[in-house]
């Protein structure tokens, strides 16, 4: 029997956590460091791991979305920012430039689009993170939740941080349908603008995977012609985009594959993986995670956003099936 689509709400979510707790330990790392400290992992390698900023704002996307529906705007979310955010009196442990930013935008009293267009890394991979649950929402209409993505992404990002964001919840919209990989993948780029940074940098990486070749050599061709070596940060939003849709391609839907690969990238591991388990745990439905994996992830642990503590990722899941509905 085929996944329901509660069970590919749940896998998204999980698939997004287990990547996002796993990835954590190799955040920054390049693929020579992984290799040379763990070898080629294929578990948690740190039993403390948990997830970081990617799963707790993904959490504030899923309930925006959740309140409000088909209709979320950029001014919902920036309310709801405002109100999770500013309980914080402890700082923010692990969080994005970009989120940072736009709080401080928010606080000063600028509203999206402007408070992503004056961001300084308004490019980053911050909204992509987070995109997942609108895919859900909009389960069967990537357009609609490209939309959807569009809007929240706006709060802190702009153009290629905007055109990642659009295509990961895309991607995810399709998977939730049951469709094959080549069509997730489909859905992905064609919501991403063709003349872009972003388009460039993934019709490049999915053109080494179709070169084929082994896995190693794959990884880095990828590793060698996708990673921005230059900027002193990995988070640049065109790159992880395009490392999460590879991995996708290369693990021809499986999660646990797709978010092995994110893992052992490095650059940023956690969202990379955390993406690529968001689109594959969907594809796959939750059954394709071994449940101490579930266990392990499904509370949120509010590291990073403490109003997502204690968030049940399968409750949210299952909360977003309805909307999708």
């Amino acid at each position: 029997m085929p996944p329901t689509p509660s069970e590919r709400a749940r896998g998204c979510l999980i698939g997004l956590a287990v990547g996002d707790a796993m990835g954590a330990p190799t955040e920054g790392m390049t693929r020579q460091q992984v290799a040379r400290e763990h070898g080629r992992i294929t578990t948690f390698t740190d039993e403390t791991a948990t997830g970081t900023d990617d799963t707790e704002y993904a959490v504030l996307t899923a309930r925006a979305v959740i309140r409000r529906g088909a209709d979320l705007t950029g001014d919902d979310v920036a309310a709801d920012w405002l109100t999770a955010l500013a309980q914080q009196t402890d700082g923010y442990h692990g969080a994005g430039f970009s989120e940072m930013g736009a709080l401080a935008a928010l606080r000063s009293g600028v509203r999206p689009p402007l408070s992503g267009r004056r961001c300084a890394e308004a490019w980053s991979d911050g909204a992509a993170m987070r995109a997942a649950p609108l895919g859900i929402a909009a389960a069967g209409d990537p357009a609609r939740a490209a939309e959807l993505a569009e809007a929240d992404g706006a709060v802190s990002h702009s153009r290629d941080g905007i055109d990642g964001a659009r295509a990961i919840a895309a991607a995810v919209s399709v998977a939730m349908t049951g469709a094959d990989t080549d069509a997730v993948l489909d859905a992905a780029r064609a919501a991403v603008p063709d003349v872009s940074w972003t388009a460039r940098t993934v019709d490049r990486a999915l053109a080494i995977v179709a070169a084929g070749g082994e896995r190693e050599t794959i990884e880095q061709r990828l590793y060698d012609e996708i990673s921005i070596l230059g900027y002193p940060w990995a988070d640049s939003g065109p790159e992880a985009t395009a490392f999460t849709l590879a991995a996708v391609a290369l693990a021809q839907g499986d999660p646990i594959e797709a978010i092995l690969t994110g893992v052992n990238m490095g650059r940023d591991s956690d969202t990379i993986a955390a993406m690529a388990g968001a689109i594959t745990g969907a594809m796959a439905g939750i059954d394709a995670f071994p449940p101490e994996w579930v266990d392990r992830v499904r509370l949120v642990h509010g590291v990073c956003v403490t109003a997502t503590r204690g968030a049940d990722l399968l409750r949210l899941a299952d909360d977003l099936t309805e909307v999708g509905r």
